[in-house]
């Protein structure tokens, strides 16, 4: 039997892309059902039960937590595969605290993201490249361990994070754009809003500032 899955992201051109990847490469699994928002998310597991969920981390309404938080409660049986553009420490320690059973960028390619999914079902934890190591760190509370909180990043939205993450990393605006699904603008003004909240001048000191909080 084929691994029914349900797909939460508030970015419904992406929710399509992976809903048509997974339906022409394989029959290992099916997608039964997608969701927008938390309470689309929280009403359509209830309502079709797949075995996973990819969910997306940051969306408006409250985020994956959010839904883990609602679910896991009232569905204990469907595993949860965080599937997103961040990469931060902070936010993989979250998510897996909340009772995700891994986390996978969207880097991932078609084939490894089914082979994920299967492997989620089956009990496996799985892992995007040294995504895990943060896992280790903060379960076993070693000294080096990434933290959970950053006063001074606290202060930036999640969008902002994913926004200067890219930025970062050396990623034109346009580039930003097209990999968040926003507007060339909105980058902007993100970038804008980060650099007034740092208190930062230019996109070089921001990337020292972002590597310093190991978002890169």
């Amino acid at each position: 039997m084929s691994v029914r899955v349900f797909l939460v992201d508030d970015h419904a051109l992406f929710r399509a892309g992976v809903r048509a990847e997974l339906d022409t490469i394989t029959d290992e699994v099916e997608v039964v059902g997608e969701a927008g928002s938390v309470g689309e998310a929280v009403a359509g597991i209830a309502h079709h039960k797949p075995d996973v969920v990819l969910l997306d981390v940051h969306m408006p309404d409250g985020g994956g937590a959010e839904v883990l938080r609602q679910i896991r409660t009232k569905i204990p049986e469907v595993t949860f595969l965080a599937l997103s553009v961040s990469d931060a420490a902070e936010d993989v320690i979250n998510v897996i605290r909340a009772g995700a059973r891994g986390y996978v960028t969207k880097t991932i390619s078609s084939q490894e993201l089914v082979k994920a999914v299967v492997r989620v079902s089956e009990g496996d934890a799985v892992f995007s490249p040294r995504l895990a190591g943060f896992v280790l760190d903060a379960f076993a509370d070693r000294p080096g361990a990434a933290p959970i909180s950053d006063p001074e990043l606290d202060l930036l939205t999640p969008r902002e994070r994913d926004v200067l993450r890219l930025l970062a990393r050396g990623y034109a605006y346009k580039e930003i754009a097209s990999e968040l699904f926003i507007s060339v603008k909105t980058v902007e003004t993100h970038v804008s809003s980060v650099l007034r909240k740092t208190q930062l001048s230019n996109r070089y000191e921001l990337s020292r500032w972002a590597t310093d909080r190991r978002l890169v």
